[in-house]
């Protein structure tokens, strides 16, 4: 095979420490340096300055949980880092230890064969942690709130069931009211309605007489509400900075808020995932696979095992599915409407969902590539009524016609009014 790195590095990174192997090529046999260095600040710098003076500007490492990350902040500035994933440098079974797994690591970078991850630049890094800080936020706001609506049902309060938010303004009082006090009244919980809900004040009251509320039962509420409080301060504490990270990107998400279904928070989120330079990724294809987002190919003896997609884009995959389900609803813009009824008839309303993630995926590679607004080539035969494609084609053939006659070809009689 050929040998694509002359002189490289296979580190196998661990918690407190790193195993590093430096290959060389000498004619035909590689020459093998293997070295150990612990993981603190300044053996990291020390293992640096031997890459250096062995002249190794190639290293590869696995991506070992958050452990590599450390190492790649140290090097990145001088070495050209290669982070690979586990099932690209995985060792044999019974012939594997700390010094071994650098050496394969580095025998397989050595010819080429460890493709290596996208690894965003340091500002989309870390405006990469706010936005997942952001998303676990939400989710536990999602789960307080659930927690709290349970915690009502044990104890004989169905107000779930008529309401449809149970933190809106009027269920939320009717909740602080049975927290606050021991006793009862239909009539001042009638008064807490407002709008609409006063028409369901009947089967409101129905929902809530009889129940069994003890001091222990109101005191982990009121402890459920305060954590939910302080959990919705903390996501507008991030969004604020959020405002203030995002700002070398307002265009980008500018550019993005003009596809159907994406709206301010899930482009930051996307850009925080994606960055904004689409050249790290060869094509729009290889794109789409690296987020998770196209089958998968696993074929043997001319049969096809599996074809699910891959569970890569943990992040990235949900925010676009989301956006999908958001565009197919949008009324305004019915493209992605249209094709997702045109899909869902043939493979199903969740792969159809997954197509149109990939679409809008697509498009937003092609958005950033090119710096262009949303504007898809076939948008007048998809989303466009036939009166105005009929207006459309009728303005194509005129100016076709003036064409022709200005190059004295046909007479101006010809050309409709």
């Amino acid at each position: 095979m050929k040998v694509v790195h002359q002189i490289c590095c296979g580190v196998d990174v661990h918690k407190s420490f790193i195993v590093a192997t430096i290959i060389k090529t000498e004619g035909l046999m590689p020459r093998y340096t293997k070295k150990r260095f612990s993981t603190f600040n300044n053996d990291i710098l020390r293992f640096k300055q031997w890459l250096l003076e062995n002249d190794c500007r190639d290293v590869c490492m696995e991506s070992t949980g958050k452990y590599w990350i450390p190492v790649y902040n140290l090097l990145e500035d001088e070495i050209n880092v290669v982070v690979a994933s586990p099932k690209w440098v995985k060792a044999v079974k019974g012939n594997k230890d700390d010094t071994k797994d650098s050496k394969w690591i580095g025998d397989l970078f050595r010819l080429g064969l460890v493709p290596g991850s996208f690894i965003p630049p340091k500002p989309i890094r870390v405006l990469r942690e706010y936005t997942r800080y952001r998303y676990k936020l939400v989710s536990c706001k999602s789960s307080e709130k659930n927690r709290f609506q349970n915690s009502m049902t044990v104890c004989n309060v169905a107000l779930d069931s008529v309401v449809s938010d149970m933190f809106g303004v009027s269920a939320s009082k009717i909740t602080d009211y049975l927290i606050e006090t021991d006793e009862f009244d239909p009539k001042h919980v009638k008064s807490l309605l407002h709008g609409r809900m006063k028409s369901k004040a009947d089967a409101i009251i129905e929902s809530i007489q009889g129940y069994q509320l003890s001091k222990a039962q109101k005191y982990r509420m009121s402890v459920i509400n305060s954590h939910l409080d302080f959990v919705e301060k903390s996501i507008e504490k991030l969004d604020a900075k959020l405002d203030s990270l995002v700002e070398p990107y307002e265009s980008h998400i500018a550019l993005l808020c003009t596809i159907p279904g994406i709206r301010r928070q899930s482009a930051i989120t996307i850009i925080s995932e994606i960055g904004v330079d689409m050249s790290v990724f060869s094509n729009s294809k290889k794109f789409c696979c690296w987020a998770g987002l196209t089958p998968g190919n696993n074929e043997s003896a001319g049969k096809k095992k599996s074809v699910r997609i891959t569970r890569a884009g943990v992040y990235l995959k949900p925010a676009l599915v989301q956006v999908a389900h958001a565009a197919v609803t949008a009324k305004d813009f019915p493209y992605y409407k249209n094709k997702y009824e045109r899909i869902s008839k043939r493979r199903g309303k969740k792969r159809a969902i997954i197509a149109i993630a990939r679409m809008i995926l697509t498009a937003i590679y092609y958005m950033l590539s090119a710096g262009e607004v949303w504007n898809p080539t076939d948008l007048f035969k998809v989303d466009m009524p036939c009166a105005i494609q009929e207006r459309q084609k009728r303005k194509a053939i005129k100016n076709a016609l003036s064409l022709l006659h200005r190059e004295g070809v046909i007479d101006s009689s010809v050309i409709p009014a």
